[in-house]
């Protein structure tokens, strides 16, 4: 049996969906991390990673990798099924919150999780200094052909 593995295929669909859950940051009220639905987030350690449960159902996960004796935070996902509805945003700041209790730092790999933090700088403090990671300070590039005032309200409205 052969397996062909498509690197540049599958990172293609990891940005796609990277940015749908990013775009889905954008549509919901960032102060409010609770989904639309009660659900369990549940830390499967022998699998690495922390997983949203409705019911029965895995809805989204949040990949993770002990490093160093901080938390490298891999990747997010969430079912089609269930974006725009704050399950990242809820997935991602429990997970935080349960790291915080730990006392662990954080390495950010994901860039779901590092807009996640720039969008809610109460969680900044878990940022391992010396090994942020490459998702932990995402970079806003000026949207193209908007002007200053309406960048300016995009602006504020990330700071909101």
């Amino acid at each position: 049996m052969t397996v062909t593995t498509n690197i540049v295929a599958e990172a293609a669909t990891r940005e796609e969906n990277n940015a749908a859950l990013i775009a889905a940051l954008d549509e919901t009220g960032l102060n409010e991390a609770e989904s639309s639905w009660e659900l369990d987030v549940l830390n499967d350690a022998e699998h690495g990673r922390w997983i949203a449960t409705l019911g029965a159902d895995a809805i989204a996960e949040l990949a993770y990798r002990f490093v160093g004796g901080r938390v490298v935070l891999l990747t997010t996902w969430v079912n089609h099924a269930y974006r725009n509805h704050r399950v990242a945003t809820e997935l991602v700041a429990r997970v935080l919150d349960e790291i915080r209790e730990s006392g662990k730092k954080i390495t950010i790999i994901c860039p779901v999780v590092g807009e996640f933090i720039a969008r809610n700088p109460e969680y900044l403090d878990l940022i391992d200094k010396v090994h942020p990671g490459s998702g932990a300070y995402p970079q806003h590039e000026p949207a193209v052909g908007h002007d200053d005032d309406e960048q300016l309200t995009a602006f504020e409205h990330d700071l909101a």
